[in-house]
């Protein structure tokens, strides 16, 4: 999420009482989670296990609940609860907000049937059509010529919780989606918002009906999905993958180009381009597939008592 205008880190650690470590006039210009840090954002870390990654990462200014070393060019924000502060912090940039349409540009030639929900600040563009049914969150962009079907909700909260004693602390969901030309979604379809960054789906992809994208996820163009997939948040798919029915794809797999998931198949790790996969977890599918005939061949193998 990108600020209205920069701020001060001096402001910032006021904002939460946090101790800096680093030049106080620092700039901070965003806010964004790892996956999608750049120059100038805050991010938030609170485990040891991802200390080095964040450090190292684009972010200028790291959230942290333990005094480090500070890289050089970088500015530190020492707090008690990183993952509660960064809430705060997001929730004082973009507070809870009841829907009015404001700033929302709707192209003339759209076609927006009965019953369409708009959140503030959607853009629709030439000769899409939106079906009876759909709801649309605030900051989502639509490109020329997309169809979306009934039912379909875009723009929902990331599915992003913290465990803690009294339960499960919530991330506070201030991202977008961007969906380019030419897409066609199907009916009663889920495409989550960026935790803080945005959700895409690229030119030309097609999803069937029942497909859920999780936030922060990044599908390329020409893609084709059918019924029922299911994608976490932060995968990166790129152009001209096929999922077939059924598929799952957990958090940070990357699917290279041109590769193909065959029905029901996990995919928890990163594919191969042009390859085809099947199986949970899945597997090159020609390695599955002779697999699977080994496996028939067992009961003529063993003794049969």
């Amino acid at each position: 999420m990108k600020l209205p205008f920069a701020h001060s880190l001096r402001k910032i650690a006021e904002i939460i009482d946090a101790k800096i470590i680093g030049h106080p006039d620092t700039l901070v210009t965003g806010l964004n989670e790892i996956h999608k840090v750049e120059e100038g954002d805050l991010m938030f870390v609170d485990h040891p296990k991802y200390y080095d990654k964040a450090l190292k990462s684009k972010a200028s200014i790291i959230l942290i609940n333990k005094e480090v070393a500070c890289p050089e060019g970088k500015a530190l924000l020492v707090s008690n609860d990183p993952f509660g502060d960064y809430n705060k912090l997001t929730k004082h940039f973009s507070p809870f907000e009841v829907w009015s349409q404001k700033e929302n540009d709707i192209h003339p030639s759209a076609t927006i049937f009965p019953n369409v929900v708009l959140g503030d600040r959607v853009k629709i563009g030439r000769n899409t059509i939106i079906y009876p049914g759909v709801i649309i969150y605030s900051d989502v962009t639509i490109g020329d010529n997309v169809i979306i079907h009934a039912n379909t909700t875009i723009g929902g909260d990331a599915f992003y919780y913290q465990k803690r004693e009294n339960g499960y602390n919530k991330m506070h969901s201030c991202g977008s989606v961007f969906i380019d030309d030419e897409v066609e979604i199907g009916a009663a379809c889920t495409i989550d918002k960026g935790v803080s960054g945005e959700t895409r789906i690229g030119k030309g992809s097609k999803l069937d009906a029942q497909v859920h994208v999780g936030h922060d996820t990044s599908i390329g163009k020409n893609c084709l999905f059918a019924a029922q997939v299911g994608i976490a948040g932060c995968v990166t798919i790129e152009d001209d993958v096929t999922l077939w029915g059924q598929v799952g794809i957990p958090s940070d797999v990357l699917m290279r180009k041109g590769s193909t998931a065959l029905g029901q198949s996990g995919i928890l790790k990163d594919t191969e381009e042009g390859k085809t996969y099947l199986g949970s977890p899945a597997k090159e599918a020609r390695a599955a597939f002779k697999e699977m005939a080994l496996i028939k061949k067992l009961p003529d193998m063993l003794p049969i008592k």
